[in-house]
Order: C-alpha cells, then sequence, then structure tokens
C-alpha cells in the first residue's frame, strides 16, 4: 500500500519527484548499466550432480542471465562436484563454477594445472556437511561408522574430500575401517532408502532437494559432527582451516529435526573463472549474481544468504578484474 503523505506546496512535491528521478535512476545503473551493450557469446558454468544445489542454483542463473544478457548462450555440464569444478575451470573445460573453499585450496596445494589462473567472483552461501542415516540406526556419531557401508561422495567431490577428513579425524580410516561407496546426493538417498548402505554424507546448502525429497518416503536422521572435529581438522591441512563448527537450524528440514538443531561442519562456497576471462563479462555476470538474489532465492533457499557486503571475499582466490570492477562501482 503507497503511504500518505501531507500535503505540500508544489516546490517541495517537485523537488521531491527529483529526487526520486535520480534514485531510481541510480537504482537502474546499479542494476544494469545504462545504455551499453550487453556482452554476447557462449560461456560453459559447470555445475554438480542432479538434485544437488550446484546444479538447480546453475539452471536458475542461466534463467538470470538470459534476461540481461539475452545473446549470451549459456552452456551447463554436470558434474561430480567442487574439485571436478575447480579443475574444469583451471584447465578451460569450464568457464565460471562454483567449488567450496577447501576444495578450491586443496587444488592449489596439490599444484593443479593451471591453479594460478583461478579467481573469484562472488562469495555465495555455505554447505553444510550432512551425514544421514536411517531414523532407527544405532550410529549416534561418526566414529560408530566403523564396519558400516557408507556412502563417501563421488570421485573428485567436495562431499568425498570432506568425508575422508571428517572420517580420520574421527579415528575411521576411510579404505579399512569402512565399506565406501561411491554414490553423490542423486542416488545416495534411494541407497539408503533400499538398504544397500548404511549412511552417506552430503555436503550442500540448507536444504537440499534430494534430502527433502527423502523425507517424504523415508524416515531418517542426521548424525553430529561435534566441533571436537574441527578442531582435529584443522590441524590435517591448510584447506581444513576452511571448515568451521556450527549448527544446522532446526528450519532447515522440519520433519526430519523436529525442532531440534544439529553440530555440524560449514565450509563458503565461491563462484569462480580465470584470470583471462573477459573482464566486462565478468562484471555483468557479477551484476547479474548479486542482483537475482531474491529471484532465485526464492527457489534455491541457500542463495538467500548471498550479500553484496561478504561477496567480495573469495578465499582462497583474489577477485577477477571484471568482479572487482562492479564491487568498486557499487561502493558506497
Amino acid at each position: 500500500m503507497p503511504k500518505v503523505f501531507p500535503r505540500i506546496g508544489r516546490r517541495r512535491a517537485l523537488q521531491g519527484a527529483a529526487a526520486c528521478l535520480v534514485a531510481s535512476g541510480l537504482l537502474l545503473w546499479w542494476l544494469l548499466p545504462l545504455g551499453e551493450k550487453p556482452p554476447t557469446g557462449t560461456i560453459t558454468f559447470s555445475t554438480g550432480t542432479l538434485r544437488g544445489v550446484y546444479q538447480e542454483y546453475g539452471e536458475r542463473l542461466r534463467t538470470e542471465l538470459g534476461k540481461d544478457m539475452p545473446g549470451l548462450k549459456v552452456k551447463l555440464v554436470q558434474s561430480n562436484g567442487s574439485y571436478e569444478n575447480v579443475r574444469r575451470v583451471a584447465t578451460g573445460h569450464a568457464d565460471f563454477t562454483i567449488a567450496a573453499a577447501d576444495a578450491v585450496e586443496t587444488y592449489e596445494l596439490n599444484d593443479g594445472p593451471g591453479a594460478g589462473q583461478l579467481r573469484g567472483v562472488a562469495r555465495l552461501y555455505d554447505d553444510y556437511v550432512q551425514l544421514v542415516v536411517p531414523r532407527d540406526s544405532t550410529v549416534t556419531s561418526v566414529a560408530q561408522l566403523r564396519h558400516k557401508r557408507v556412502a563417501i561422495g563421488l570421485p573428485n567431490s567436495g562431499v568425498r574430500l570432506i568425508a575422508n577428513r571428517v572420517l580420520r579425524a574421527a579415528g575411521v580410516d576411510p579404505v579399512k575401517d569402512i565399506t565406501p561407496v561411491s554414490e553423490g546426493i542423486d542416488t545416495g538417498p534411494d541407497q539408503l532408502r533400499r538398504g544397500k548402505i548404511d549412511a552417506f554424507f552430503w555436503s550442500g546448502g540448507l536444504p537440499t532437494k534430494g534430502l527433502l525429497d527423502l523425507a517424504k518416503k523415508f524416515s531418517f536422521a542426521f548424525v553430529p559432527i561435534g566441533g571436537n572435529l574441527v578442531t582435529k581438522l584443522h590441524t590435517e591441512s591448510e584447506a581444513a582451516l576452511y571448515y568451521r563448527a556450527t549448527n544446522m537450524p532446526e528450519s532447515a528440514y522440519p520433519s526430519v529435526q523436529q525442532g531440534t538443531t544439529v553440530p555440524t561442519i560449514a565450509v563458503s562456497n565461491v563462484l569462480m573463472t580465470r584470470k583471462n576471462m573477459d573482464p566486462r563479462l565478468t562484471e555483468w555476470v557479477t551484476r547479474t549474481v548479486i542482483k537475482s538474489r531474491d529471484d532465485i532465492g526464492n527457489h534455491v533457499h541457500s542463495a538467500q544468504l548471498v550479500d553484496l557486503r561478504t561477496a567480495i571475499y573469495t578465499d582462497p582466490l583474489p577477485l577477477q578484474e571484471g568482479a572487482r570492477r562492479y564491487y568498486r562501482s557499487v561502493k558506497p
């Protein structure tokens, strides 16, 4: 409902109208540069597994990019997850992607091909480690996974990086002490429901569609990952320093958590590209990412956490020149 103002003189009314026009003009400039022709061409965006947040976010972002840059074709390519995403961008097999900060740091520590060319575009949202077991499982801690069939994520995925580290921190050898299974969020929930595995690790934004779907047809629970494990993880490698202890809010999966939070680990996600990517294109992409937060967030809850004030913190990557230009242009 529009606000009702007291009657004012004609001069003050005109001044107010002029101020509104100026403000509207500034807003439009922030959203899209007036008079500037949008970039065109084709880019490849590496996403993730089906039913995961990377895939859903990528699909929504492609739609938003199409609105702002009608002449830009965005090709989405599925992947196993963060580590594969990093490698694809670093080696030129993809132009943009999302990856967890620990996977980026791991790739750099491993001197992966093209690691020095990686650049950040925006910090997006946090991934939460979600260790899932049947509701009637006797497993209540990571250490109790010993001798169990555990899905630890797909090869070259961020899930597998974290799962292996968490297991080792709990004193569980991910090769000898469990039966490791290569399943992702696209297949792991069904394998758990059918009794083919005893538990599975997932690391993703909250909530993840694959788990929401599972909750509709199968009773499961989350195994807590305590802060003491985070302390141990921090001694393992520099990449593990990107993990922080937190709680999965009770609102993430209400029917599963039933009003309780779950201690776990979080790690930030970074939208990334290469140093040699066209700065003007990257600037436009960055702008779309920030301005489309609410539209994407209506469908991908995690995207609601994208914030202009924190987006510039793309550690461990320096900002790409185009992203830097955008953040400077909107700096108050």
